[in-house]
């Protein structure tokens, strides 16, 4: 079983990283936040990154320890969990975007998986709460406004998008 350290410091800057500065931490938060995967299998066997079951397993049970995600019995389906973001992990989108405008403006990505942060990056801080709320009225169960647009939707649309054409 995993257990949460002792902090080295407490600076917030490594107080962050001791809770998302491992390897894969952020990207299963990011695969629930943009890719609405809320199942093990799906976090395990659609990851870009191709996460081992045992990492998973492990990070899962830290976050969930850390408070960044729940675990509850699914109601649609008895034998599995469904994963949650809290607000904590909620309030991560702005430093995920920060991170994508980061990543696309210095690194080699391709297209389609730049498609989302490129998004983020030009709808900036309104966008970001809009997403935000959508988050908590999915995973909190929190009620946006009836008749608001998805940014989910839009987002993976454009994904979805820059894939067919990447592949044409």
């Amino acid at each position: 079983m995993t257990t949460v350290e002792e902090p080295r410091s407490g600076c917030p800057i490594n107080l962050s990283l001791e809770v998302l500065g491992d390897k894969w931490s952020l990207l299963i938060i990011r695969d629930m936040m943009f890719g609405n995967r809320r199942h093990f299998r799906a976090l395990l066997t659609r990851s870009e990154e191709g996460i081992a079951s045992n990492i998973l397993a492990d990070r899962l049970r830290r976050l969930t320890e850390l408070g960044m995600i729940t675990s509850e019995p699914d109601p649609g389906h008895k034998q599995r969990m469904l994963l949650s973001l809290t607000e904590p992990a909620i309030q991560l989108v702005p430093v995920l975007a920060h991170l994508g405008a980061w990543g696309r403006r210095h690194l080699p990505v391709t297209r389609e998986l730049a498609i989302r942060a490129e998004l983020l990056e030009r709808g900036g801080p309104e966008l970001w709460a809009d997403f935000m709320d959508e988050l908590r009225e999915l995973h909190l169960g929190i009620k946006r406004a009836p008749g608001t647009p998805s940014v989910l939707d839009g987002l993976t649309a454009a994904f979805l998008a820059e894939s067919a054409r990447a592949d044409s």
